[in-house]
């Protein structure tokens, strides 16, 4: 029974991720998962109380995993430009992703304080580890560059969500080039 509702929850948990990709969180509706799921709406219910919870989860779920993933790619680079180039590019590669897409979607309003806090912490041990790397440029103000690098990130992030003109490679390049140029100083 445990395993059954297990995989509930997890299909449930994937149904979210695949309106909020498609949709963002106006898409998210206790209607919407029950059809995707084929779960009668009481049933959602019973795994979830409201869409925060929804949220909560998904975040608590897919952030840490994402963090890994670009964490990893960091721990693998030599330099500390390297590492600056592996935030950047390891970022941009998981625009894609369900998962990620996800939790762009999402805003910090729509969480309660227990679960933004959770994807602060996730958030911030990347941040870290890029200030390290900036203290490693010998950079003066290295918090502060590390938050103004992240605005690059996430604007290409935004830029390659909506589309845009450019090819997504060339957005990728930009933002890369544009992060190393910029943390030289």
């Amino acid at each position: 029974m445990a395993e059954h509702r297990t995989m509930q929850r997890g299909a449930l948990l994937d149904a979210a991720r695949s309106l909020l990709s498609e949709g963002g969180t106006e898409a998210l509706t206790f209607p919407a998962l029950a059809e995707r799921t084929g779960l009668a709406r009481s049933s959602v219910y019973e795994y979830f109380r409201s869409r925060a919870a929804v949220v909560e989860e998904l975040c608590a779920v897919d952030f840490p995993v994402w963090a890994a993933e670009v964490e990893a790619a960091m721990e693998v680079a030599d330099t500390p430009e390297a590492k600056i180039e592996a935030y950047v590019r390891r970022q941009l590669a998981l625009v894609g992703d369900r998962r990620h897409r996800a939790v762009v979607a999402i805003s910090a309003g729509e969480l309660d304080a227990g679960a933004r806090e959770k994807i602060r912490a996730a958030h911030g041990g990347l941040i870290a580890m890029v200030v390290e790397a900036l203290e490693g440029l010998g950079h003066e103000q290295p918090r502060l560059a590390a938050m103004l690098l992240q605005g690059v990130v996430d604007a290409a992030v935004r830029r390659i969500e909506l589309g845009a003109a450019e090819e997504p490679g060339r957005i990728v390049e930009a933002a890369v080039s544009m992060a190393l140029r910029g943390v030289r100083g």
